[in-house]
This record gives C-alpha cells, sequence and structure tokens, in this order.
C-alpha cells in the first residue's frame, strides 16, 4: 500500500526502532518511510483466506506462513516492505523475529493505490531475494490470480488464473486451492456496461 513519503532520513535501525514504536506501519525505502495506506474489506479478506488456506498445507511442512504485519528485508536495496502474505521454509528466518530476509512465496494484494508498485520497482526488488521462487499478485475486482515464478534459467514466468480455472497453483509450496475458497465472502464491484449508440 502506497502512502505518503517521510523526509528524514534513517538507519535500517533506527528503522526497526521507530516502528517498533509506530501506531501505523511503515515500508522502509533505502532510509525513507513509507506510510501505508489503508486497505479495504476486500483487499484483508483475501489476504486472510490465503493465509488460512495456505497455514494448513504448511504447517507440518517447517515452514511459516506470515501475514501483513510482517516485514520483508531486502538488503541488496536497503529497503522493508510488509507483503500481504509470506512464506518462509528457510531455518535462517527463525533467527530474527521482527523481519524475514529467505521467504521462497511473497504474495500481494493489489488495490488501485498500489498496483503499478507491487507490479514494477517492489516485484523488481523482491526479485533479489535469491529464495524467492514466486510472486503472487491477486486481484480484488474479479478473481484473477498472477503467479510469477522463477525457473531454472532465473527468469521470471507467469501462469495467471481466474474463475474459470477453478483452481490455482502456488508451486514454491506444493500447494494447490479453490478460487471460490481464496475468493470467499468477497464482494466485487459491480461494473456497469454502456450500451452502445
Amino acid at each position: 500500500m502506497l502512502g505518503s513519503t517521510q523526509s528524514l532520513y534513517l538507519t535500517p535501525e533506527e528503522y526497526l526502532q521507530v516502528e517498533e514504536k509506530n501506531d501505523r506501519k511503515h515500508e522502509y525505502i533505502n532510509g525513507y518511510l513509507r506510510k501505508m495506506s489503508d486497505v479495504n474489506d476486500s483487499h484483508v479478506t483475501i489476504a486472510g483466506n490465503l493465509a488460512i488456506l495456505i497455514r494448513d498445507r504448511v504447517r507440518v511442512s517447517g515452514c511459516r506462513v506470515y501475514i501483513s504485519d510482517m516485514k520483508a528485508r531486502i538488503e541488496k536495496q536497503n529497503r522493508y516492505y510488509y507483503p500481504d502474505v509470506m512464506v518462509s521454509c528457510d531455518e535462517r528466518d527463525k533467527e530474527n523475529t521482527t523481519f524475514k530476509k529467505f521467504p521462497c512465496l511473497i504474495v500481494e494484494v493489489l488495490s488501485d493505490s498500489t498496483e503499478a508498485f507491487d507490479r514494477g520497482d517492489k516485484f523488481a526488488d523482491y526479485q533479489l531475494l535469491e529464495t524467492l521462487q514466486e510472486y503472487v499478485v491477486i486481484n480484488t475486482k474479479r478473481q484473477r490470480v498472477e503467479c510469477f515464478r522463477r525457473n531454472n534459467e532465473g527468469l521470471w514466468v507467469l501462469q495467471s488464473y481466474t474463475s474459470e480455472e477453478k483452481l490455482f497453483q502456488l508451486q514454491s509450496i506444493n500447494f494447490e486451492g479453490e478460487m471460490d475458497a481464496l475468493y470467499e465472502d468477497v464482494v466485487f464491484p459491480e461494473t456497469t456496461l454502456k450500451e452502445p449508440n
């Protein structure tokens, strides 16, 4: 969620101290804080549904699923982001309780104010995480899940799922879920089509 940027430079250590005391979450981009925007019902519902669905899958595997209150650290770009859902199966992530550096899966639920950033600069930053195998963006206006997967050559390949497929896959955690379960309780905005003249 993109919001306003604070102009005071902070080190990563200062950011973590400030963020611990803040009532509102901020992402950290190369020394500067960016206030997180508010989210809507559909956004929160989709993220919660997905976290619950994959929690049952990963709970016996040694992997952990995290929701939007856990930060992802991208050291190469000096960033901290709050993914909507993140999964880490790496033992090294058990060493730190405030952020994770070795996720295999990151999910962002799209909103009007964040879609360009989530698909652009944020995705480019996430690609620097060597353990990341899959980056997923989820639409809130219709049933559409886009999975970007890192292939053996290191290239990111897109596979999209819609309501027509009924199922979606998260290959990084060997998970298959139902689109209807992911979008349970989500009310889509009504679109009105104008009659041609």
